[in-house]
């Protein structure tokens, strides 16, 4: 079997968010299955990592140098796709019906090079068709949990919740935390706002509640913190602008939609290794 290069912007030892973790999950199944995938923070990536391999996963590509890519055309790779890099701004969501002018389109090309450019779900993929206008755009329909994660889910959905409402803390603008809080305060909602953490306290924190609030401005492409919620046996009260909202498998709830996750961590790895032509 041949070494897979797993290129991102940053790992799960650096910063864990949702996209980290996410790939994190992947890469070590993808090394239960007997492949070796070597590591690279996109802004380290070498000439040689280039030279000496031949199959690669972009992940969050950001700070990957222009010539980089461009040593990439030719070479087997796929693009996990995490959010909406082909934007300069990043946010369909500030164009009509989430259609960006032309102008505003980037990196075009690499993801036309790709094999295949992996989306998180139909929601997501759709946005990407729209504005790239390609035929090798694939939704995975999910997203990647640790084994680890998925017992702690499973042990909070059987948690009693309390009868208030989780908003989540964040500096990010577009994770409107402002909003979740106006919209508690206006119609008289008790809510606690969940404070960063690790990702397993933070997982414990947030199945402790009824129900989770987040009306996030930009689409998510899947919404990892609402699938979480609803495996933990939470309502949720959000939007249409939420990936996963558009999913069949979103009417699952607690263990049901545990073991549907769980079975995408054969799915999914096995999707992206057969368009690597790596079985």
């Amino acid at each position: 079997m041949s070494d897979i290069v797993f290129i991102a912007d940053f790992f799960v030892d650096q910063i864990a968010g949702g996209g980290e973790l996410c790939n994190d999950a992947l890469i070590q199944k993808i090394r239960s299955m007997g492949h070796k995938v070597k590591t690279s923070q996109s802004h380290l990536l070498t000439d040689y990592d280039l030279l000496h391999h031949n199959k690669f996963i972009v992940a969050n590509f950001m700070n990957l140098a222009e010539r980089h890519k461009n040593m990439l055309k030719g070479k087997d790779y796929v693009i996990y796709e995490h959010d909406h890099k082909y934007l300069r701004n990043r946010n369909p969501n500030a164009y009509p019906d989430y259609l960006a002018p032309e102008s505003e389109i980037i990196n075009k090309q690499f993801y036309k090079d790709a094999k295949s450019v992996f989306c998180q779900t139909d929601f997501h993929a759709n946005i990407v068709k729209k504005n790239l206008k390609l035929d090798n755009i694939v939704s995975l329909g999910g997203n990647m949990w640790s084994l680890e994660h998925l017992s702690i889910l499973q042990e909070n959905s059987r948690k009693t919740k309390a009868d208030t409402n989780a908003i989540m803390a964040s500096n990010t603008p577009h994770k409107n935390t402002t909003g979740a809080i106006q919209y508690c305060e206006a119609i008289g909602l008790d809510y606690v706002l969940l404070q960063p953490s690790s990702p397993s306290d933070f997982l414990d924190q947030l199945g402790s509640c009824s129900t989770l609030i987040f009306f996030p401005k930009t689409p998510e492409t899947l919404s990892r913190i609402v699938v979480e919620a609803r495996m933990m046996g939470m309502s949720t009260k959000t939007t249409n602008n939420i990936g996963a909202v558009h999913e069949k498998w979103f009417s699952l709830k607690g263990l049901q939609l545990i073991e549907y996750m769980r079975s995408k961590r054969d799915d999914i790895p096995k999707t992206i290794l057969e368009a690597l032509n790596e079985q």
